[in-house]
């Protein structure tokens, strides 16, 4: 047996895991392994995508160590398969083996730092049940007594622990720093490869809960890295699927974030499932597939995650205005919602295109100051981009164009290639109200080149639309010369597409500068001249 068992270990030094695991199975088919070869055996049947084997072999585990009296053994693998469990989303069985670890520590004499284990644990599920300031408490005890008894595993955890209760209580900037220790200890090599995994999974999470797309691409560069020196490991499992396929959709890798997405979905039950539904649906709606889009968002809302601001995003983009409001009007209403952010991106868009820019205003005032609390360059990017959209639609090019300009400079430089290509139709509208014609028609092709080297259907076509538009009008201020055409006062229009008089009187103000014209009858003639109305 000595040959197979030494091999196993050496394996699992070098991190080949599948020869880790073809190495001790054939030696347990020889005689019984020792509890730490056991346990090699269930962390590299683990890291090869067998979670189920990887349990069986902790609980057989556990219960030589039981019967060896072999304390500190039984309460550790006792917590492992707790901490397998509750990762799987399993929390009722989890919960019973923990209660077991717990149990074994108190009645034994059992290592320290194991039997402070089950309190990283324990904080994850206060902070899931919205207990967050008494996880940060019971989380932080752990670092301490990690760093105090020289314990990487435990100093991880509860530093994970700790970072998720802060970014819950609102305290995200606390909680970068003890992400950056977290990684560095990863960095180090100094943690169980599991929890090593668990480490980049649960960093990248929270780069992403707090609008960090930096770190959130550096860390997923270095997993990959990570994941290179393991031999046979399956990487990106459960939500880390989830988050990969949000980095990537941010990236511009569509194709590779759809395929992360659909492993996501089927891989995952319950609201992981519904989140990955819900990013799989955003990546349609950019793609411009309205019909996949509102299948997804539908499946998320099933799973239990709630389809907004999505689905208001997708009401937009297919014309429904008006529904899309009232979904971001009730959506800034709900407090303590997490994605706050994305909930003010998507209301100051909605309100801008129905015209209520005192709440698009407002908005974006509340967006600009979460970036500067959060130091997020893309949210900083967001409230430019929207700021002017807002101003734009006031009639202000000029500072528009500043505003518009400074957010494409963000996305660029953060390599977000939609965000910023959306930007610039905005840009070249600003252009031909400061009459640029030549310089909008460029800021129109480099949008273009973006939209159709990522499948970006329906914004390609809006574009496309735009530009076939006579003298720059937009689609709004087509609909509003049409009626003016028709013989409508400003109040009949406003009724009509559900504006404000005030709105109204703004398109029509913005109409007769772009036509250079100054009366009602000309505008008619315009439309008349131009095929606006039949």
């Amino acid at each position: 047996m000595a040959e197979p068992v030494e091999e196993g270990r050496r394996a699992y030094d070098a991190r080949l895991w599948p020869t880790c695991v073809a190495a001790l199975s054939e030696a347990e088919q020889e005689s019984a392994l020792e509890l730490s070869d056991l346990r090699r055996l269930a962390v590299a049947l683990f890291l090869t995508g067998d979670p189920v084997r990887s349990l069986d072999v902790l609980a057989r585990g556990h219960r030589a160590a039981l019967a060896q009296r072999q304390w500190t053994a039984a309460a550790e693998t006792a917590f492992w398969h707790a901490w397998t469990l509750y990762i799987a989303g399993e929390h009722a069985r989890a919960a019973g083996w923990l209660a077991r670890a717990c149990t074994i520590a108190e009645e034994h004499d059992v290592d320290e730092a194991v039997a402070a284990l089950p309190a990283t644990v324990e904080a994850r599920h206060l902070v899931e049940t919205g207990r967050s300031e008494e996880a940060l408490a019971l989380a932080t005890q752990a670092v301490a007594s990690g760093r105090r008894l020289d314990a990487p595993d435990l100093h991880v955890l509860g530093l994970l622990g700790a970072s998720m209760a802060l970014i819950r209580l609102g305290r995200g900037a606390e909680a970068i720093p003890r992400l950056d220790e977290a990684m560095a200890t990863v960095e180090a090599d100094e943690l169980t490869p599991t929890v090593a995994g668990l480490a980049y999974c649960a960093v990248l999470a929270a780069c992403l809960a707090l609008h960090d797309v930096q770190r959130a691409a550096q860390w997923t560069t270095a997993l990959a890295g990570w994941c290179e020196t393991q031999s046979g490991l399956v990487p990106y499992r459960g939500q880390c699927l989830v988050h990969r396929t949000q980095v990537l959709t941010l990236e511009g890798a569509w194709p590779a974030a759809d395929a992360q997405g659909r492993m996501a979905c089927a891989a995952l039950v319950g609201p992981p499932q519904g989140d990955a539904w819900y990013h799989l649906g955003e990546l349609q709606r950019m793609r411009g597939d309205f019909t996949a889009a509102e299948d997804a968002y539908r499946r998320a809302n099933t799973a239990g995650r709630q389809p907004e601001p999505g689905l208001a995003l997708l009401r937009l983009a297919q014309g429904r205005a008006e529904v899309a409001a009232a979904g971001t009007r009730r959506l800034m209403g709900e407090p303590g919602r997490l994605d706050r952010p994305d909930v003010l991106v998507a209301h100051a868009e909605v309100m801008t295109a129905v015209g209520d820019l005192d709440a698009a205003r407002e908005a974006v005032e509340e967006l600009a100051a979460l970036a500067g609390r959060l130091d997020s360059p893309v949210l900083t990017g967001r409230a430019a981009a929207l700021q002017g959209a807002v101003v734009l639609a006031d009639d202000q090019p000029a500072l528009a164009l500043t505003c518009l300009r400074k957010a494409v400079h963000v996305f660029t430089e953060l390599g977000l290639p939609y965000l910023a290509a959306r930007v610039r139709p905005q840009i070249a509208r600003a252009l031909d109200l400061l009459g640029d014609p030549e310089a909008a028609a460029f800021e129109r092709d480099a949008a273009r080149a973006v939209f159709e080297s990522l499948g970006a259907a329906a914004d390609a076509a809006a574009l496309r639309g735009e530009e076939s538009r006579p003298d720059g009008l937009t689609a709004r201020e087509v609909e509003v010369i049409r009626l003016i055409a028709s013989g409508r006062s400003n109040k009949a229009v406003a009724e009509t597409l559900v504006l404000s008089e005030k709105t109204v009187a703004r398109h029509l103000a913005n109409i007769y500068t772009k036509l250079a014209i100054s009366s009602r009858s000309a505008a008619t003639a315009y439309a008349y001249d131009h095929g606006l109305v039949g």
